[in-house]
């Protein structure tokens, strides 16, 4: 997980503070407990915060080991002026929190510490109650994932492989601000950089790599036109490309713009991007790389932080259709799922064996494979970062991978592009919310129910968390999203 710092504060009288101490190390003693088992490494202060001197002592020396977060714990009352000095001395994200005990009034010490906090606009999340408890312990767990998640994104790198796709401006964002606000620099290559070097990729080792494909694949269908061996190579000898680039240029995460001038001219980047995204290749395993499809900054930033949160791969797809006879959205983009969605399993092979590549469709002349599944049933979080009049705000949702018999499928995916992955999706929102609210054409997924996370990550990055919530029902039954009878125009 991630390395925690923590700092327990008590009174400045020192008469009350020697009566409070045995109190404060044992609460000390738990918290640290509890975040080590959440899986969290705690840098521990060594002294309990009681006078201005060691706040700002023990908050350098925690500092010094770069948390990436730190709890500021509140056993009993403490003098709010030692939370300031030492939060003055701390790096990154601050999670206070606090106990619920009458006799001992933590809480009134985190109010007040919270309410300086707020005055000089230091951003920080709170938790609260017995941390023995689970639900407490979630509460506590929950916005330190939120907290290295946004730590994660300070000082990293995204890599924009050409620019402004098609005319969207969804999909560029100012790295000025990206800077300004998560810390983010933006490394412009050309999409040329991909063409150069694929040439150089030795020829046994693309062809080692299409043999796994054509084995482990449920399918790879060849037409002799848009999908060739030799068209597949080409694809393969750009996700080493890629790789070469995010190796070169030391990228965290990346996006690639494609249209028009690959897919019209070179080949489409569907099996880069799938497996930049999955946790394998044809070599073994591997990190997980995310890299968005037409360059899409905030989409890449979005997946980023997702996951970071999850440690999962992270779905990118266009919001298609909507079946409203089904209340199922169709998540389909060009060949952007990665393929552990198409059966969520830690065996490659489990999951290829759903993959059928097929031929590019009569929009990318290049020709490629498309990389076809349908994503395997489970609880999923679908989420987007996008901007109202400049500012970020964070669009979530809950939602149900829905996988029906093979010929619904097949029927469902025919009614869009056959040939792109699919995702049916079962969302809370109502369809009359989310089409007249959403900010973007590309949505983002991950399993799981990642709501309190985003809620957290956003009040960390200080933008609006925007939940599209339904009308009533939850995204595994028949009504859920379902448009009222009437839409108010208030």
């Amino acid at each position: 997980m991630a390395k925690v710092g923590l700092l327990t504060f008590s009174d400045g009288r020192d008469f009350v503070n020697d009566d409070l101490s045995p109190y404060a190390l044992e609460s000390h003693r738990r918290v640290a407990g509890a975040l080590e088992a959440g899986g969290h490494d705690v840098v521990s202060a060594s002294e309990i915060v009681w006078t201005n001197e060691i706040a700002v002592t023990q908050a350098r020396a925690v500092g010094a080991q770069r948390p990436a977060a730190t709890v500021f714990n509140y056993p009993v009352w403490a003098f709010p002026h030692f939370t300031m000095l030492a939060a003055d001395s701390t790096l990154g994200p601050l999670v206070l929190f606090s106990n619920l005990e009458p006799a001992y009034p933590g809480m009134v010490g985190m109010l007040a510490a919270g309410g300086a906090l707020d005055q000089i606009g230091r951003r920080h999340v709170r938790a609260w109650g017995d941390v023995g408890e689970p639900e407490v312990r979630s509460s506590l767990l929950a916005p330190l994932r939120a907290a290295d998640a946004v730590s994660k994104l300070h000082g990293s790198t995204f890599g924009r492989v050409g620019g402004r796709p098609m005319g969207m401006y969804t999909a560029v964002a100012d790295s000025d601000q990206w800077m300004r606000q998560f810390g983010i620099d933006v490394e412009e290559i050309d999409q040329w950089e991909i063409v150069r070097l694929s040439e150089g990729i030795p020829v046994a080792q693309v062809q080692s790599a299409r043999k796994w494909l054509e084995s482990h694949a449920g399918g790879v269908h060849y037409d002799g036109k848009r999908l060739t061996p030799e068209i597949l190579e080409r694809q393969i000898s750009s996700y080493y490309a890629m790789r070469q680039l995010i190796e070169a240029y030391r990228l965290d995460f990346s996006g690639i713009k494609g249209q028009p001038e690959l897919t019209n001219s070179f080949a489409t980047m569907d099996v880069t991007e799938a497996f930049l995204n999955d946790p394998y290749d044809w070599d073994g395993p591997k990190e997980t790389h995310v890299c968005a499809t037409e360059a899409d900054m905030d989409g890449a930033l979005t997946m980023q932080i997702l996951k970071h949160l999850s440690g999962t791969p992270v779905l990118f797809a266009d919001v298609r259709h909507y079946h409203r006879a089904r209340d199922v959205w169709d998540l389909c983009n060009s060949g952007q799922h990665a393929t552990w969605f198409a059966a969520r399993s830690d065996d490659p092979a489990e999951n290829m064996a759903n993959v059928h590549l097929r031929p590019e469709i009569f929009y990318f002349p290049a020709g490629g494979a498309a990389v076809q599944h349908v994503a395997a049933p489970g609880d999923c979080t679908l989420a987007r970062l996008t901007r109202l009049d400049g500012e970020y705000r964070m669009q979530v949702t809950k939602g149900f991978f829905q996988r029906y018999s093979d010929e619904v499928n097949e029927d469902l995916m025919r009614q869009s592009t056959y040939e792109w992955p699919h995702a049916f999706t079962r969302i809370e929102a109502s369809e009359s919310e989310f089409l007249a609210k959403f900010g973007a054409n590309h949505i983002h997924a991950v399993p799981g129910d990642h709501m309190d996370d985003l809620r957290a990550v956003s009040e960390l990055l200080g933008i609006r968390f925007e939940s599209l919530a339904g009308v009533g029902g939850s995204p595994r039954d028949g009504h859920a999203g379902r448009p009222p009878a009437t839409r108010s125009l208030t």
